[in-house]
């Protein structure tokens, strides 16, 4: 269990299957391009260094059984990287205007509060069984039910990682039954 504070993200929204999505792969390369252009601006502006975040995603669908059902293409998503708390929306905004993208990344506060969470091993297809015992056991054992949308942070890059290997914090929201 953890207790996620309030914390200031680059977004965009989409759906459908990230392996055979457009719109998914246009949400990576512009969050990424404008990270760094956000970089770029704190550290000309601010005199102020970070490192830019790993992508991170919610996950959600009017059905969850798509999700039991690998019917990728019903997936709505939301996709995100960090960003330091003294970025501001001005630093986001000059970013934005140097670095122009086509996709609509925004720049919002988001607060999980308390949810579990896991670290995962191995591919993204493998993850069902590690979800399923922290919704079907851990979650009815601490008497909790879920909140909010599923939420994994990237820590392997897919494209350079074998995918055995690929690490991935699983998180889900919860609050409690009683």
């Amino acid at each position: 269990m953890v207790e996620v504070p309030v914390m200031r993200f680059l977004m965009a929204d989409g759906h459908g299957d990230p392996n055979t999505s457009e719109r998914y792969r246009e949400v990576v390369s512009a969050l990424y391009a404008t990270s760094y252009a956000v970089r770029a601006v704190a550290k000309a502006e601010l005199g102020r260094v970070h490192t830019v975040g790993p992508l991170e995603g919610l996950w959600s669908a009017a059905d969850l059984g798509v999700f039991h059902t690998r019917d990728k293409d019903a997936w709505q998503w939301t996709l995100m990287i960090v960003q330091p708390e003294w970025v501001t929306p001005e630093v986001v905004a000059v970013a934005k205007e140097r670095k122009p993208q086509e996709t609509d990344v925004r720049f919002e506060e988001f607060h999980e509060g308390t949810c579990i969470q896991t670290l995962h091993i191995g591919p993204y297809d493998a993850e069902g069984p590690t979800i399923a015992r922290m919704h079907d056991e851990f979650m009815p054992a601490e008497n909790l039910t879920p909140r909010g949308r599923h939420h994994e942070i990237y820590l392997s890059d897919a494209r350079r990682t074998d995918p055995a290997k690929l690490r991935t914090i699983l998180r889900q929201p919860v609050r409690s039954i009683s």
